[in-house]
């Protein structure tokens, strides 16, 4: 991505906190985004997950998930293929290494989680090049202009 606006990744949890609880650091995160601070990516897994999840358990946060999507889109990645998957299933569980793949593949700044899955492991970040964080580790290094 050709911009000099960092690219941050997220993964489900992190849009799930934002939009569960205002209080929340993913809600500060989501809010820098809204406000053109960085660009967001998701893959189309990352966007179905959510979906499925507000349908489940917080409908009424659906219209607002759906008019964030039209006046604030995230960039949304295809999903990795099933060999790029299979690779980072070495470092991490095969649930999490689509995740992993996906935010290498749009070249993110950083990877949003709270899955303690990518945590457990420092070969992940290292492999993957990729600053893994909390939301809060985020909001700790994150200085808006």
């Amino acid at each position: 991505m050709s911009s000099s606006k960092n690219v941050i990744f997220l993964d489900t949890n992190v849009i799930l906190s934002a939009l569960f609880s205002a209080e929340q650091p993913a809600s500060v995160i989501l809010n820098y985004f809204i406000d053109g601070k960085f660009k967001v990516a998701i893959s189309q897994h990352v966007l179905e997950e959510v979906i499925h999840n507000i349908k489940l358990k917080l409908p009424k946060a659906l219209p607002v998930f759906q008019n964030l999507l039209i006046n604030v889109p995230p960039v949304i990645v295809e999903n990795p293929s099933f060999e790029e998957i299979v690779e980072w299933s070495m470092v991490i569980k095969l649930e999490d290494a689509g995740i992993l793949a996906a935010a290498i593949a749009v070249r993110a700044d950083f990877l949003i989680t709270g899955d303690g899955h990518f945590f457990e492991n420092a070969e992940i970040a290292v492999k993957s090049g990729l600053r893994i964080v909390t939301p809060s580790q985020f909001l700790e290094t994150f200085k808006p202009a």
